[in-house]
């Protein structure tokens, strides 16, 4: 019996779960899509906390390049829904299985819904104690973490977006084509994996990775021990949050995930 699914049985495995996204009802969209964004902004919390005292770059991205992954595994695993791996809804939307609107629908729900999941983690941690870790250190890397990525030009931000969501959506799409659970994790993990050493940019682990600085610098404690380390906190502002990283960010994680999708459609399911 084989263990895992061809490309063109992933394809058209793909195009009726997108389909059962695009249609599925509004309140299960809105609970799946919060525990996304908690199990993702869970996942960027786990990796800020393990690398905050690590001076050295290429430690620091490796170490958190191993532990990122499992926040899509338990996403895969759980049904959750994300925005970045449904973005490959364009595979359904070609061929003919759902409409443009149900998919736009699908989106703008599930995006809002990350970003409450991601928010309320993002809260817990900044207001109730997570970030106090040696004397308050692990804010002062959070709130750095979140100024250098709402430092990040326009473009850059579309760019790392599109590399970033090809991935990711290859890891949904490698996890799909196993059969048992640690096929799915494998399958998700590499590709993960790969966005997070090079240190491309993802809308979901962002609305937790910049919203954990923000709340961050109102704690006035967290502020000042931020300004005796140095630590410039100019660009760590709502507007450049949501102008500056997540619009840029957003768009390019479409455009990737788009593009991954409309490469599966036409390779495995276009009629010829």
């Amino acid at each position: 019996m084989e263990s895992s699914l061809t490309p063109a049985e992933i394809a058209a495995k793909y195009a009726a779960v997108g389909e059962g996204k695009a249609k599925r009802s509004t309140p299960l969209l809105i609970v799946l899509g919060i525990l996304a964004g908690a199990l993702i902004a869970l996942g960027s919390a786990a990796t800020n906390t393990a690398v905050y005292g690590i001076q050295d770059t290429w430690t620091a991205r490796t170490i958190c390049g191993l532990l990122f992954p499992f926040g899509l595994g338990m996403v895969v695993i759980m049904g959750a829904e994300l925005f970045t791996g449904n973005c490959l809804i364009t595979v359904s939307l070609l061929d003919k299985r759902c409409t443009l609107a149900e998919m736009l629908r699908s989106w703008v729900i599930v995006y809002l819904a990350n970003f409450v999941g991601a928010l309320a983690v993002a809260a817990g941690c900044a207001f109730f104690g997570q970030l106090n870790y040696s004397g308050g250190a692990l804010a002062v890397y959070t709130m750095k973490v979140a100024a250098g990525k709402c430092a990040i030009p326009f473009a850059n931000g579309v760019v790392l977006g599109i590399l970033c969501n090809l991935l990711v959506c290859l890891g949904v799409l490698m996890a799909m084509s196993a059969k048992d659970t640690t096929g799915k994790i494998i399958g998700a993990f590499l590709p993960v994996a790969y966005f997070v050493l090079c240190g491309f940019e993802h809308c979901v682990a962002n609305m937790y990775y910049i919203s954990a600085g923000l709340m961050a610098k109102a704690v006035p404690a967290y502020a000042q021990l931020a300004a005796e380390a140095g630590v410039d906190l100019s660009a760590l502002t709502l507007s450049n949050f949501l102008l500056g990283n997540l619009v840029p960010v957003t768009l390019g994680n479409i455009l990737g995930g788009a593009a991954l999708g409309w490469l599966m459609w036409f390779c495995h399911l276009k009629k010829r």
